[in-house]
């Protein structure tokens, strides 16, 4: 099932990390249903097991889907090349999220490539993570449908930057068109800090550690109490 997209309100990210008790499909699943259930309009999970997993137990949810890998030849590793976009894909997936900044691709893939056969082929809506005003407007004007934050402070371009991408947020905002959703991810800690993407210009924030990061708080937690 793939659902109609609308990207809007919250969007918990659903994911834990490797060697986590959490990233057991049936957790990730548990947790993905408890979001739903208490108002969120969608989810973000990672790698194909786990977005199946939520569609069996969820059907009716809405899902973006992204598998990481990582690749000795390229930085990217969020979806990153045309075998992780269609696995996603039939994993059952409703929309895709992919690197669409410039970086180089493993084995020389283009952006513009995978996004069109993502099109043509596949017919699938796509979220395009970017970290750049450049790389947001490049990425609608390629064809991806929504727009994301997710990459603003880890690529190397702008890792002297730390999310929330409060400034970008509204220049994406002018320079898009209305009809891309833009999406606010990254660094959102508090509600009060998801409102404030909203009234900035987002049309839904993705929230992750705050909500799902239960390896990252608790460690946290534990740093800050010595």
């Amino acid at each position: 099932m793939h659902a109609t997209p609308n990207a809007s309100g919250l969007i918990v990210s659903v994911q834990a990390p490797e060697g986590s008790p959490l990233r057991a499909p049936d957790v990730i699943a548990a947790m993905a249903e408890a979001s739903l259930r208490k108002g969120a309009s969608g989810v973000r999970l990672e790698s194909p097991e786990h977005i199946g997993a939520v569609r069996r137990r969820c059907p009716e949810a809405l899902i973006i889907g992204l598998w990481k890998r990582t690749f000795a030849d390229s930085p990217v590793y969020i979806t990153p090349g045309w075998h992780e976009i269609s696995a996603v894909w039939a994993a059952g997936a409703d929309v895709i999220a992919l690197d669409a900044t410039e970086r180089h691709r493993p084995e020389g893939q283009e952006l513009a490539d995978l996004i069109s056969r993502a099109k043509s082929e596949l017919g699938a809506p796509l979220m395009a993570d970017i970290d750049s005003l450049a790389n947001g407007r490049r990425a609608a004007e390629l064809g991806c449908d929504w727009v994301g934050t997710t990459l603003f402070g880890y690529t190397e371009a702008t890792a002297d930057l730390k999310p929330p991408a409060w400034e970008l947020i509204p220049q994406l905002r002018s320079a898009l068109p209305a009809a891309v959703g833009l999406i606010c991810e990254g660094g959102i800690a508090s509600a009060e800090q998801a409102r404030r993407a909203i009234d900035l210009g987002a049309d839904a924030v993705v929230v992750g550690t705050a909500i799902t990061g239960i390896d990252l708080q608790v460690a946290a937690y534990n740093r800050a109490l010595g």
